[in-house]
């Protein structure tokens, strides 16, 4: 589960990382007035759970209070990747000196953590990561150890963060801990020209395992301003991330999904979500995802990707065939099928020859297939 960053920043604040003052509204009005208590200047920013704000215009600065107002207007409502704006969130701001990077995750391949810290923050940190890959320090941490002050000292040092960001990387790591967190990142961390060290901005994605243990962040499916196509699957039961992409995709198992994934994107495409059934190919559940992915206006074209154990290939072709009957094909689908009962399967969506059904044999194919639907629609 994604949060705000005006949730982040509450969670920074609690650990005693220092961020600037800000408050969130839902309309002009209330900006206006935040705005004054906050000094008349502020930044107006999004909120929405995807990145990319400033760049689609949902980051502005506001001169005054009744900038701000107009400002939080326009901003109020827009689409962003598909999130719509409903809150803003009005920050004090400040005057940097230098910004930095500083971030844990979880190495699930590895079975630790990772520290991720640059010396180069501010900009997205997968681009510095690609073009400056030696700008990035990557320091494992042993959960059993934890980051220590003597540890986080280390890692400043290692990324070129001043000595005193280290203090921030000690409490990082216990906002990750303490609040079961998967990922936490702050981009930037700032000095200020008076010398403080500030959280500007923040992404924290909790531990769905752990919610029973925190509980006042509730459900995906609580949020009113959530993603609505994650608030739909998650009402259907269905395991279901909403991507960047234009190719969605379907399939049995998080690891074949994921493999999914990086193939359609070798292809040239972009993945237009995660969406794993797991075991459970039913009519209903294919139709019901389907109906989820075909409701993405991103969505070009549709991938299902499925390798038959437990669940033969030939109940999942079925599926499909009676999920067409419910769910209004609009959009090209690419089936993969291998497996438990593939050849019985293949023949079950050939003697049902629907005209935007296209099957393949391999994984590779089907990718291809889908990429190049997708391009050209």
């Amino acid at each position: 589960m994604d949060l705000y960053e005006h949730q982040a920043r509450q969670l920074f604040a609690e650990h005693g990382i220092a961020v600037p003052r800000a408050e969130v509204v839902d309309d002009a009005d209330a900006a206006e007035w935040a705005a004054r208590r906050l000094g008349g200047r502020v930044v107006v920013k999004a909120q929405v759970k995807t990145g990319g704000r400033g760049k689609a215009g949902g980051v502005k600065l506001a001169a005054d209070a009744a900038a701000a107002a107009l400002t939080a207007g326009r901003i109020l409502g827009m689409d962003i990747k598909g999130h719509r704006v409903r809150t803003v969130m009005l920050a004090e701001p400040v005057d940097i000196e230098a910004e930095f990077y500083a971030g844990y995750v979880l190495d699930r391949a590895a079975g630790t953590f990772l520290a991720m810290a640059s010396a180069e923050g501010g900009v997205e940190i997968e681009e510095v990561a690609a073009s400056r890959p030696e700008a990035v320090a990557r320091i494992p941490v042993d959960p059993r150890e934890g980051v220590t002050e003597a540890v986080a000292r280390r890692i400043a040092e290692a990324a070129g963060l001043p000595p005193e960001a280290a203090p921030v990387l000690h409490r990082l790591w216990q906002v990750l801990t303490r609040e079961d967190a998967l990922l936490v990142e702050v981009n930037p961390l700032v000095r200020t020209i008076d010398g403080r060290i500030l959280a500007l901005d923040g992404k924290i994605t909790l531990d769905d395992n752990a919610r029973f243990r925190q509980p006042r962040w509730g459900t995906e499916a609580d949020d009113p301003h959530g993603d609505p196509l994650e608030t739909e699957a998650a009402a259907r039961g269905l395991n279901y991330v909403k991507l960047d992409g234009e190719v969605g995709i379907i399939g049995n198992g998080a690891g074949l999904v994921m493999s999914t994934l990086d193939v359609v994107a070798g292809c040239g495409a972009r993945p237009a979500n995660f969406l794993d059934i797991g075991g459970g190919a039913s009519s209903g559940v294919m139709a019901d995802g389907l109906s989820v992915i075909l409701s993405d206006p991103d969505v070009r074209s549709v991938l299902v990707n499925v390798f038959g154990g437990i669940t033969a290939c030939d109940v999942v072709a079925d599926g499909i065939v009676q999920a067409l009957e419910s769910v209004r094909l609009t959009k090209p689908l690419v089936v993969r099928l291998d497996g438990n009962n593939a050849a019985r399967g293949r023949a079950i969506l050939d003697a049902r020859a629907h005209p935007l059904v296209h099957r393949a044999t391999t994984m590779d194919g089907a990718a291809r297939r889908a990429a190049q639907l997708a391009n050209a629609a």
